[in-house]
């Protein structure tokens, strides 16, 4: 399968080399790999620029947006300049991080799945973080969910989810659209990918508040939001959190903000969160 590659990139000097080392090695190869450096002021892009005279199939983009952290819009943004300069001859669509080191046999292993199941619509390894000098999986991590740092679609379900949401939660809802479309989501435990910044590491209060709009956003329900804004504030270990996302959920709806998904698919995320939540409950 013809596996596209496209990686945000804000001032990733110390780590984008590493993530383009991992890929230039891979058992199979990508077709295409976009760099989109996105106003960067270190040496990204001569970093990237360097790989790219030695690979045709590495490419670099520079475009200029603002400064301001803002975790969804802005890397989903990035994405799509990179995405609009490529061909349409993709099998598999990936927006990676590029921070991101990837084994060997990562592509040639997600060839597989996807060959192997014409329903996945989405798959991924798995993060690991470097602690005490040891690699673990990263918190966040869970074996129903794709992580936002290496997300690889199946083209007819990227299309038909309606591609990316430049929104915070954009990770979440592509993941609920593409089962709302009758798409499997798989992740394999084996690849384990060196993510070498932890997710959220740079997030400020007002980057944070922006969870529980997505939550808002993606029509989740008060009682939806307020169990998945415990949850997620335990796991980071961090309950102050948790007025943060309920915040921002409430400023949302007060501000009639505009959904991510139609009452429809609402109605199915919803059904979902609902089953998956009740599912984990032991009697």
């Amino acid at each position: 399968m013809n596996f596209y590659i496209v990686i945000p990139a804000h001032n990733e000097a110390d780590s984008i080399g590493l993530t383009l080392y991992s890929l230039s090695q891979q058992t199979l190869k990508p077709k295409q790999i976009i760099v989109v450096n996105d106003n960067s002021t270190d040496k990204t892009e001569s970093v990237v620029d360097g790989y790219a005279q030695k690979h045709s199939f590495i490419s670099l983009v520079n475009i200029k947006s603002s400064d301001e952290h803002l975790p969804g819009s802005k890397i989903i943004n990035a994405f799509y300049k990179g995405y609009e300069v490529l061909d349409k001859e993709y099998d598999v669509i990936c927006k990676f991080d590029a921070d991101l080191i990837f084994p060997d046999n990562y592509l040639e292993q997600l060839d597989l799945h996807f060959k192997g199941d014409k329903t996945l619509g989405m798959a991924s390894g798995f993060c690991y973080i470097e602690k005490d000098g040891k690699w673990v999986l990263e918190n966040l991590t869970r074996k129903d969910h794709i992580r936002g740092a290496l997300k690889a679609y199946r083209k007819d379900c990227f299309l038909q989810i309606g591609k990316l949401k430049p929104s915070m939660g954009w990770d979440t809802v592509d993941e609920l659209l593409a089962q709302y479309y009758g798409w499997k989501i798989k992740t394999d435990e084996t690849l384990q990918v060196k993510h070498l910044k932890p997710t959220g590491i740079s997030y400020n209060n007002a980057s944070k508040n922006l969870q529980g709009e997505a939550m808002y956003k993606m029509r989740y329900g008060f009682l939806i939001s307020l169990i998945s804004a415990v949850k997620l504030s335990l796991k980071k270990q961090k309950i102050g959190l948790f007025k943060n996302y309920m915040g921002g959920y409430f400023e949302a709806k007060k501000n009639k903000l505009e959904f991510l998904v139609t009452e429809d698919e609402g109605k199915f995320i919803r059904k979902l969160r609902w089953k998956g939540m009740l599912g984990k409950l032991k009697f």
